[in-house]
């Protein structure tokens, strides 16, 4: 299960790559477009890539210790407390973005039930981008829940490993 998990957390993360290396290509193209005197609109798919790339690079950035978290607390806190303090943070952190990620999946799917198209040139479906959102936003609650189950069993919870190098020291 491990292995499972560590490789849905790398996988997110290089699909979230994969979207940021898409906008660099749609402002290529746009820009080559215009050195040869045609019109590309990059914008729209642009800011579609953006969203996918945040939410599904959301996962991966907690797993390796990126995100803001509570440690300027925690790390004033020892033993129970501090257990406390993380697993009640993780839970929390869980409930809410599955709150939202259910609500994202819903959204999507009333998307695509009611055909909805983006207003742009490309006439993108709506559902394709939010779906990317929904993604990232299920694998970030399942992240969450795997470090609230590492902390509760007095395992190192995965964004661990890398607080050294977030504090700086």
């Amino acid at each position: 299960m491990r292995t499972f998990l560590n490789g849905l957390y790398k996988a997110s993360g290089l699909a979230a790559a994969c979207f940021l290396a898409a906008i660099a290509l749609a402002v290529v193209v746009q820009v080559a477009g215009r050195v040869w005197g045609m019109t590309v609109d990059s914008t729209e798919i642009s800011g579609f890539f953006m969203a996918a790339s945040t939410f599904l690079g959301l996962a991966y950035t907690f797993r390796e210790g990126g995100h803001i978290r509570i440690e300027l607390l925690a790390s004033r806190l020892e033993g129970a407390a501090r257990k406390a303090l993380e697993l009640w943070s993780c839970l929390v952190g869980a409930a809410l973005t599955g709150y939202v990620s259910v609500y994202a999946v819903i959204f999507a799917y009333e998307s695509h039930e009611f055909n909805d198209i983006s207003p742009g040139v490309l006439a993108i479906p709506f559902w394709i981008p939010q779906a990317g959102m929904a993604a990232g936003l299920l694998i970030l609650t399942v992240a969450l829940l795997d470090a609230a189950w590492q902390v509760a069993h007095g395992r190192k919870a995965g964004y661990e490993h890398n607080e050294d190098a977030v504090l700086g020291e």
